[in-house]
């Protein structure tokens, strides 16, 4: 038996097999190893959580949703919902864990391309696009149906801020009224569906990256006022955002999803009904996709809504954390943008459910029931697995220089 002074004795391994305990070890230089050692186990946590969650709230939901859309012959399966649920997450899941094994740069031109396609499906969707609820959103025929705009959003993400990172090699290019007809143009045809909550997020991610991206006082002085025309001019002359607004703030027109949805909520007290034991649920329009909040707080309790929400405090704050360190300027404004856009999202639509937010149709991420939606995170979620990936035990090495910079 060898031995190296120091360190002792060193036990010799059969040519050709991997010792058990050198598997997934930081000698293990397998692709898969790597990844392992590599992604943030923190946020796998965290989106396997809500996953779970999710597939609980949607069978809960997919009673009254079944019992909602029966009739005239037609009889759902009391968890219809919850089979379709279960099937996308089987989907979902693996395209997510995919795409956080690429290496950051495949991650990006990606992403990139994937916004010049669905940027210009969302083009399509005035003119082909099915219309559902009042509302032309989607693409395509039946099981092949999606909505453009939620899997633009995260390559949206992306492609803006690589297009902000150019700025640190070239302070000279006019990259903010870029971004800014870019995300006009986006906002534009998302008004025409009409999609006024798509729109806010949007238009929010990019006023964030501005911000991350180091622009002047006076820029940013020019985004808030600008953001607060924005706003006046929508109430003024977009009609969708003039209704939403006034049955909000002044109880106009048919207020009954979102007073249902408080009424929902609160039904269940702190600990809930217990599961399958809620009664207003079949009274909520909606129940498994954008009021899905209310129906775990009829079943599940105040408590449970309140955990579910430091979940995804925990993912932003999390990312956020992590960037504290990053010195690549695409890789902040990717990390922080993705994050900033799941994290503005629940945070609407439990706003909706509460009633401190006028309706918006939004879906909670990775609870809410919908194929495009959770497609759609998934994708998005894996580029920020992606994005956030490090090595843990590269800045502990002593082999490491950091003197020169040269």
């Amino acid at each position: 038996m060898a031995s190296i002074p120091g360190i002792g004795p060193v036990i010799p391994r059969a040519k050709g097999k991997v010792g058990v305990l050198s598997r997934f070890g930081r000698d293990d230089r397998s692709s898969f190893s790597l990844w392992f050692w590599e992604i943030d186990r923190f946020l796998l946590l965290f989106v396997t959580l809500l996953l779970s969650i999710g597939l609980i709230a949607v069978a809960a939901a997919s009673p009254a949703a079944a019992e909602r859309y029966s009739g005239g012959g037609v009889k759902v399966d009391p968890l219809h919902y919850f089979y379709m649920q279960l099937a996308w997450v089987v989907i979902s899941v693996p395209v997510m864990l995919f795409i956080s094994t690429w290496p950051k740069d495949v991650a990006r031109r990606a992403a990139i391309t994937g916004a010049i396609v669905f940027a210009f499906l969302l083009l399509l969707v005035p003119f082909f696009g099915e219309e559902v609820n009042g509302a032309r959103r989607w693409v395509g025929w039946g099981a092949a149906r999606l909505q453009p705009s939620e899997f633009l959003k995260p390559m949206f993400v992306v492609a803006l801020a690589w297009l902000l990172s150019l700025k640190a090699h070239d302070r000279s290019l006019p990259l903010v009224p870029i971004s800014g007809m870019l995300t006009g143009l986006v906002a534009l045809f998302l008004m025409k569906q009409p999609d006024f909550g798509q729109t806010v997020i949007f238009v929010s991610i990019w006023m964030t990256l501005l911000l991350l991206s180091g622009v002047n006082s006076r820029v940013i002085g020019w985004l808030v006022g600008g953001g607060a025309t924005g706003v006046v001019c929508a109430y003024l002359f977009y009609d969708v955002a003039t209704k939403r607004i006034n049955d909000f703030i002044f109880a106009e027109g048919d207020t009954y999803q979102t007073d249902m949805a408080h009424a929902t909520l609160t039904a269940g007290g702190l600990f809930g009904t217990g599961p399958g034991g809620g009664t207003m649920k079949f009274r909520l329009p909606e129940a498994q996709t954008d009021y899905i909040f209310s129906v775990i707080g009829e079943e599940f309790g105040l408590i449970a809504c309140f955990a579910i929400a430091a979940i995804y405090v925990a993912i932003v704050v999390r990312v956020f954390v992590k960037l504290l360190e990053e010195e690549d300027m695409f890789l902040l404004l990717a990390s922080a943008g993705l994050a900033t856009q799941f994290g503005l999202q629940a945070m609407i639509n439990m706003a909706v459910n509460v009633q401190l937010a006028p309706s918006k149709g939004m879906t909670l991420p990775f609870i809410s029931y919908g194929g495009s939606s959770m497609l759609a995170l998934s994708i998005g979620f894996g580029l920020l697995l992606a994005f956030t990936r490090r090595n843990p035990y590269l800045s502990r090495s002593p082999y490491v220089s950091r003197g020169s910079g040269l």
